[in-house]
């Protein structure tokens, strides 16, 4: 049986896959693989937002039409990645929209499928769909992380971004709060489960979640955003603000000296270990 496709009206795709890059052409032709992989999934388009690179992006990119027919890109200086992302989302055509950054991969060759079949079958209410992660461990293992319930956001991002699909009519009109260096993914999410009927969670992983990204380079940044936004977009008091703040450093100290006892907690491994 074939699985259900997203209607989506004619000629518009059912999904738009949106990268921002810059100086990143080795990710870029990752993720544009992953994409190449996929079997099935129905009409789907790919948006690529440059920043400017010098590295042979644009060249390159200018060259993908051949390869992928529904690729669309641009290349101008931004002022950084969530103002990629504004841009990406101004340019995509799609009835969903997934945020997938240079250099990260889907899970496996059928998650765009997978993907259109739970969006077929979503209410007309939900605004997000969301599912879970493979992230890389030093050593090369892919290890999958289970999202945590939307009702837990108040804690931060219950999964990794690049594993969330929001309804486009739903996010019309909001934008990353460019204010957060690092944070503004989860401003952007809060706002918008305000606005999304009950959200829906999948039980299968969506990407690969490529290591080194800003919020693991600068976890103290992180934090701060963090807490500014429970504050501003959540309207919790400094006191709750603090203890939330002051668990989720805890975390991030077992993870950084204890990585096996982080793992066994919060990774499956005793069933779902990958190697890409």
């Amino acid at each position: 049986m074939t699985a259900p496709v997203p209607t989506a009206g004619a000629g518009r795709p059912w999904l738009s896959v949106l990268t921002v890059a810059r100086g990143n052409r080795a990710g870029l032709i990752q993720t544009r693989d992953s994409l190449r992989e996929q079997v099935g999934g129905g009409a789907w388009e790919w948006v690529v937002v440059d920043g400017g690179s010098t590295d042979g992006t644009v060249p390159w990119l200018s060259e993908q039409a051949a390869d992928l027919p529904a690729v669309r890109w641009c290349s101008a200086s931004d002022r950084g990645p969530y103002d990629g992302m504004n841009r990406a989302m101004d340019r995509a055509r799609g009835v969903w929209l997934l945020f997938l950054n240079a250099g990260d991969r889907l899970a496996g060759p059928d998650t765009l499928a997978r993907l259109a079949a739970v969006a077929a079958t979503a209410p007309s209410a939900a605004g997000l769909l969301y599912g879970d992660a493979l992230e890389r461990l030093a050593g090369g293992a892919v290890v999958r992380k289970p999202a945590r319930s939307h009702r837990t956001a108040v804690w931060g991002m219950f999964t990794h971004h690049q594993a969330m699909l929001y309804r486009h009519a739903v996010v019309a009109g909001l934008r990353y709060d460019l204010r957060f260096a690092i944070g503004a993914d989860y401003a952007f999410t809060v706002q918008v489960l305000r606005r999304s009927g009950e959200p829906v969670r999948f039980a299968f992983p969506v990407c690969v979640f490529a290591p080194g990204g800003l919020s693991q380079r600068d976890p103290a940044t992180g934090r701060a955003d963090l807490q500014a936004i429970r504050r501003e977009y959540l309207g919790l008091n400094p006191t709750v603000c603090a203890a939330i703040k002051g668990l989720q450093f805890l975390v991030f100290f077992l993870r950084r000296h204890f990585p096996a006892l982080y793992a066994k907690g919060r990774f499956h491994t005793s069933v779902t270990t990958f190697r890409l």
